[in-house]
């Protein structure tokens, strides 16, 4: 441990040197502050800081050709100075290719998800993607901005393109934000009507339903953790009720009770007409969302009221237990 005092010249002035190597001494004043003297006599004030993983020390300057309150005023300055990341220059790249990039390292979806947003790339920024991303100006993102019909996907595609250039920014390839003087689109968003008393009314009007398939249908929207197109879509083969799984993701207990139940003699686990399953049976929900009292609740209002409370878990067992503490809560 380096021996600490207040630092004042007439003690640095008389510090004896060592006989071999270096000592160190900290300032009382200012404990981030240090200082080495080496055998020949050589004083330097330094700082010691842990950056980004690895112990740094961080030279001030020599005594006395740097003065003590001088010292001490730097040391905040270099301490904000060691925690910036190097500058990195790369080579130029199209807007194309680095969003491969960014995809690959900073997007985590599902593969459906993935693919929507890889489409609207493809048919948004037809004109900017062949582009170097730093060449490309406010006025290329505001043109390729105004085309997107709709608010809502424009609005979206913008936070999207700020969000890839910020990631271009740290990864060296741009130098500044060419979307930050762009204004945000105002978008009219949609308040999801879903509470803990609404949840309730729904269950029980759900619950009333007649038609088997369908009350199983909507009853899975809820135990399942799921969009529709994933849970009307179920196959009998990708569930594994020995690990309560289903295609690799643990099912909640009310999800289980509620499968097992069901007659396991065709394909699919919701069957539709014909030999498909079920798609979508929007005017079945519609009733039971009026009969439920909240007309204007969707189906994926569903999903989104349940994985928005929902704490993730890399663990299928802990995360399995994460749904069945949910479902517990929300329907006591």
């Amino acid at each position: 441990m380096a021996h600490q005092f207040f630092f004042n010249p007439f003690i640095l002035d008389n510090l004896p040197a060592p006989s071999v190597g270096f000592d160190v001494v900290q300032d009382i004043s200012e404990p981030r502050l240090r200082m080495y003297i080496t055998s020949r006599g050589v004083k330097t004030f330094f700082v010691r800081k842990r950056v980004h993983g690895k112990d740094k020390r961080i030279v001030i300057g020599n005594y006395p050709d740097v003065d003590i309150e001088t010292a001490r005023g730097a040391v905040a300055t270099v301490l904000e100075n060691a925690l910036q990341k190097p500058t990195i220059h790369r080579k130029k790249i199209t807007l194309k290719k680095f969003l491969d990039i960014y995809l690959e390292k900073r997007v985590r979806r599902n593969s459906v998800s993935r693919d929507k947003l890889e489409r609207a790339i493809k048919r948004h920024f037809v004109q900017i993607l062949d582009k170097n991303i730093s060449d490309i100006t406010v006025d290329d993102i505001k043109s390729t901005i105004e085309k997107i019909p709709g608010r809502a996907i424009a609005g979206r595609m913008q936070e999207f393109l700020q969000s890839v250039f910020k990631c271009a920014i740290d990864m060296g390839y741009l130098k500044q934000n060419p979307i930050v003087g762009l204004p945000k689109i105002q978008q009219n968003r949609r308040v999801r009507p879903l509470n803990k008393a609404g949840f309730h009314r729904l269950i029980n009007v759900i619950e009333q339903e007649k038609d088997q398939n369908l009350r199983a249908a909507f009853l899975m929207l809820i135990y399942g953790f799921a969009p529709k197109s994933q849970v009307f879509s179920m196959q009998w083969r990708d569930l594994d009720f020995n690990h309560y799984t289903w295609c690799d993701k643990p099912l909640s207990d009310m999800a289980v009770v509620l499968l097992q139940d069901l007659p396991q003699d065709g394909r699919w686990v919701f069957p539709g007409r014909g030999r498909g399953h079920l798609t979508d049976p929007r005017i079945a929900w519609k009733r039971i969302a009026v009969a439920a009292g909240i007309p204007n609740l969707t189906m994926d209002d569903v999903n989104k009221f349940l994985m928005r409370q929902l704490v993730w878990a890399s663990d299928k067992e802990d995360l399995r237990e994460n749904m069945n503490v949910l479902l517990n809560e929300v329907l006591a």
